[in-house]
């Protein structure tokens, strides 16, 4: 396969940072981090030497993007929070209050459904083993859905309420 067939695929897998700069490399190297890595754990990830990973870290760390935990060696994990308050604000930002209320009953309804469909309060309430063998990949996808839909609806209700406190907060 020529080299540049790839070009508008993903980047290959063994090195996905390949053409970004360092701190980008860093920054995808934690985020891609499933648990607190070291300095030098990011570093190798994201193909730098440890002191740059450590530089870019401790900026990561002041900006609330990365969490710095103290200790014997110092590591660093990605701090969701910061992610979710980014997705909120970028929803509230982008969706008016009514298409964010329109969102949030769409997905309740969703909900709603699914706990009728299998008389349960949540996805993990559902024992999938009950379900007969040609089901069962219907029933995860939907139960992955189900639960994707729950979090969507408390993103973007947490979208709506902020919206409307700013609308509130500029109109009084």
């Amino acid at each position: 396969m020529p080299a540049d067939s790839r070009r508008d695929g993903p980047p290959q897998f063994e090195r996905p940072f390949e053409d970004e700069d360092t701190k980008q490399r860093v920054y995808g190297a934690v985020l891609h981090a499933r648990e607190p890595t070291t300095a030098a754990g990011i570093a190798e990830r994201a193909d730098c030497s440890a002191e740059s990973a450590r530089a870019h870290l401790s900026f990561y760390a002041d900006l609330g993007i990365v969490i710095l935990h103290e200790g014997r060696p110092v590591r660093y994990e990605r701090n969701d929070d910061y992610f979710e308050w980014r997705r909120v604000n970028e929803l509230a930002r982008e969706h008016t209050i009514d298409e964010l209320r329109a969102r949030v009953s769409e997905l309740t309804d969703r909900i709603e459904a699914y706990r009728d469909e299998y008389g349960a309060d949540s996805p993990a309430d559902v024992d999938v083993l009950a379900y007969d063998a040609e089901r069962i990949d219907d029933v995860y996808v939907e139960l992955g859905d189900w639960a994707t839909a729950l979090e969507q609806r408390r993103l973007h209700e947490r979208a709506r309420q902020k919206a409307t406190g700013s609308t509130a907060r500029s109109h009084g």
